[in-house]
């Protein structure tokens, strides 16, 4: 009789044994929450999102896209690989993308401590030590009419022009572009890679040939607006009292706007002449930031 009574109380704890691990599984949970909270993002072109990761043994794990540039913003995440993220990455991304890796387009990064990664956008570049410095002119007409209409990155005072620009170079995924905003509205200068060079749009200057000496691929980057204005504008103009803008801009850029990230930027003087070399100020302040928490 004891020992029917010893079998029946084995099986009633190994039962219970049993039950209770099935519901500590089911307890255990299979996702988390990832929330971001950000802000100074510049809602993108129509065919371009932004895209989280989060980096779990050194690889990439997509937290999902987004167009919306309101936050907060939470995303659901499998719970084992967010747990053992190291590091929070957001990219910019094609719409349609078929590519399982990030792209080269890096905006903001940040490392976990604890359960919160502080975001920067220090995947750009350092812009600690960017200066920028300008002289109106316009070295495409020849001759010295219209100078207060164009804008030239560099500082001759030396009597030899050399780089007015000073900046990190870029990673790839992205380019600079300078930019007057004349009665209100941004007019590029070009894009370019290189502070002594040559920018890569030349699209309202006149047909004289650049000067030397100049920088060491062509001349500096820079635009004379002297035709072929976009509506609302009439060239030549006088850009005094305008205002001078070197921003960082997604390669590809599918928005004719300047972007968010925006590191000089300078006021051009109501009475401001030409041939003055004139200063930019940091702008590191408007530059996105925020956390990600889990």
């Amino acid at each position: 009789m004891k020992s029917i009574l010893k079998l029946m109380t084995f099986g009633i704890f190994f039962a219970a044994f049993i039950i209770s691990c099935s519901n500590d599984d089911e307890m255990t949970p299979t996702t988390r929450n990832l929330t971001l909270n950000l802000s100074g993002l510049d809602a993108l072109g129509s065919n371009f999102v932004y895209e989280g990761w989060i980096i779990v043994n050194g690889t990439p794990v997509s937290t999902g896209t987004f167009t919306n540039v309101t936050f907060p913003q939470t995303f659901t995440i499998d719970y084992n690989q967010l747990s053992a993220a190291t590091k929070f990455v957001l990219s910019i991304e094609p719409l349609n993308d078929t590519d399982p890796a990030p792209s080269n387009t890096k905006i903001l990064v940040g490392d976990f401590s604890g359960n919160t990664a502080t975001m920067g956008s220090g995947t750009v570049g350092d812009f600690s030590n960017a200066a920028g410095k300008y002289i109106l002119a316009t070295p495409t007409n020849g001759a010295m009419t219209n100078e207060n209409s164009g804008i030239w990155f560099l500082d001759p005072t030396s009597g030899s022009p050399v780089a007015g620009l000073t900046l990190p170079t870029l990673p790839n995924g992205w380019k600079y572009e300078g930019w007057v905003v004349i009665n209100g509205q941004p007019v590029t200068t070009g894009k370019f890679t290189k502070v002594a060079a040559t920018d890569m749009f030349d699209g309202y200057s006149s047909t004289t040939a650049l000067p030397m000496p100049n920088g060491a691929d062509g001349f500096f980057p820079g635009e004379d607006f002297l035709q072929s204005a976009p509506a609302g504008l009439t060239f030549p103009t006088d850009i005094a009292g305008g205002k001078a803008v070197i921003s960082i801009e997604p390669e590809p850029d599918n928005s004719p706007m300047p972007f968010t990230l925006k590191p000089l930027v300078g006021n051009i003087a109501a009475d401001a002449t030409d041939h003055t070399l004139y200063t930019m100020n940091q702008n590191l302040g408007s530059f996105p930031s925020g956390t990600v928490a889990r």
